[in-house]
C-alpha cells in the first residue's frame, strides 16, 4: 500500500521536524533524577540522519541522562561476507560512537554504554560462535540481541525498514538460539505487535532461563485494521500483558508510544503535546504494566528518534515523570534507572566503561 500521509517517511516513520517540536517548551521536571536511556537508535539517513552529535542534543536538553543503551536497528552492516555476520558491521559502528563518547569530549552523558546488536536466533549451531564475535567487537559493551520479529499480514502494519518473514517467533529453531542466548548470560529484546504477544509468552515459558525485555509495552496497534479500535485492542493487550507479567523472566519497556502504529495522532496536530497530554494518554498503558510487573521489572525508554515525530525528548522524560509521581524513591529509581542497568549489565560494565549514577 503506497504511503500518501505526507508527514510519514522510511518504514512509516513519522517525519522529524524541529522547528515544529520547539513550538512546545516546557520547564524540566525533577532534573537531578539520574536516567538510563535503555533504548535508542542511530543511522545515517541524509538529511534524517541521527548520530552522536543528534543524540547528545536531545540527551542533553536538561534531564539527567547518565548512560543510554543503543538497539538494534539494521545500520552499517557490512557489504559482503556471510550474510549472519553482516551484522557485526552495525556493533563496530555503535562502538565507535559509544568510544567517542567514553572520551568525555562530548559531555558526561555515556552514549551507547551497552549496545544490543543482532544475531540471526535460527541459524543453529553458528549462535555461539557469532555471540562470541559481537562481544568481541564491541570491546565490553555487548549487552543483549534484538531479531526482526515486528510482523502482521496486513500491509499498512509496519515498522520496519526491511519487512521481516512472518513467523520468527514461533519457529522451533529460535526458541533453540534463544537457549543459546540464555547460556551466555544475555537478555533478548523482543519487537512485536500485540497481536504475537502469544508467541512471547510461549516462548518465555518454553526458555525460562531466558530475559525477554519485550520493547515498547508490548505493541498496541492503532492502524490499519485496528483503526478505531481502542478499546478492544486495549482488552485484548491487557490480557496478554498480564498473562506475561506472571512469567518471571519477562521484562517491559515502557515507551514507543509516539510511533505511528500506535494510531496516536499527536505529530498531525498544530503544535507538539506537552508532557500532561502524553501522560493522561498513556496512562491506561503505563500504570496497566507498573502494576502488574512491579517496578522492578519496567524500565521507561525514549525509542529515539522514532518517538521524535510525536514529541521532544524533555517533553517525553517529562511524562515519563508525570507518570511515575506517585512512587516511591525506589520505585523511581528502577523505572528510570535501576531495572535497565540490572537486566543489562551495566554494573558489571569494566571500570573505564561504567556508569557512576551516584555523580553529581
Amino acid at each position: 500500500m503506497a504511503v500518501t500521509d505526507p508527514l510519514l517517511g522510511h518504514g512509516r516513520q513519522i517525519i522529524v521536524r524541529e522547528e515544529w517540536l520547539r513550538l512546545t517548551e516546557e520547564p524540566v521536571l525533577e532534573p537531578g533524577l539520574p536516567i538510563v536511556d535503555p533504548h535508542h537508535h542511530l543511522w545515517q539517513r541524509g538529511a534524517d540522519s541521527y548520530l552522536l552529535p543528534e543524540l547528545l542534543a536531545d540527551t542533553g536538553s536538561g534531564h539527567d541522562i547518565r548512560a543510554t543503551i543503543f538497539v538494534q536497528c539494521g545500520e552499517m552492516y557490512r557489504a559482503a561476507g556471510p550474510v549472519e555476520e553482516r551484522s557485526l558491521g552495525e556493533t563496530e559502528f555503535v562502538t565507535g560512537v559509544a568510544a567517542a563518547s567514553a572520551s568525555g569530549r562530548h559531555g558526561p552523558t555515556r552514549a551507547c554504554a551497552g549496545i544490543i546488536g543482532m544475531v540471526d536466533l535460527t541459524v543453529g549451531d553458528k549462535v555461539d560462535a557469532l555471540l562470541d564475535a559481537h562481544r568481541a567487537a564491541a570491546g565490553g559493551r555487548f549487552r543483549g540481541i534484538r531479531n526482526r520479529t515486528a510482523w502482521h499480514p496486513s500491509p499498512e502494519v509496519t515498522t520496519n525498514l526491511v519487512a521481516p518473514p512472518p513467523g520468527p517467533l514461533e519457529n522451533p529453531a529460535f526458541a533453540q538460539g534463544a537457549r543459546r542466548l540464555a547460556g551466555h548470560g544475555l537478555p533478548l529484546d523482543v519487537w512485536c505487535y500485540h497481536t504475537q504477544l502469544p508467541h512471547v509468552i510461549a516462548l518465555a515459558r518454553a526458555v525460562p532461563e531466558l530475559t525477554i525485555v519485550v520493547d515498547h509495552v508490548g505493541g498496541p496497534l492503532g492502524i490499519g485494521p485496528f483503526v478505531a479500535k481502542q478499546a478492544e485492542v486495549f482488552a485484548e493487550w491487557k490480557q496478554r500483558m498480564l498473562a506475561l507479567a506472571a512469567l518471571p523472566n519477562v521484562v517491559v519497556k515502557l515507551g514507543g508510544l509516539a510511533m505511528y502504529v500506535t494510531g496516536f495522532d499527536f505529530h498531525r496536530r498544530p503544535q507538539p503535546p506537552g508532557s500532561q497530554a502524553l501522560a493522561d494518554t498513556w496512562r491506561p498503558y503505563i500504570e496497566t504494566c507498573i502494576e502488574s510487573f512491579g517496578a522492578g521489572r519496567c524500565m521507561f525508554e525514549s525509542n529515539f528518534p522514532v518517538d521524535k515525530g510525536m514529541c521532544s525528548y524533555a517533553v517525553l522524560w517529562n511524562a515519563f515523570k508525570r507518570l511515575a509521581a506517585g512512587a516511591g524513591a525506589a520505585e523511581k529509581t528502577a523505572l528510570f534507572s535501576g531495572t535497565a542497568m540490572r537486566v543489562y549489565g551495566l554494573e558489571r560494565l569494566p571500570a573505564a566503561l561504567s556508569v557512576d549514577l551516584a555523580a553529581a
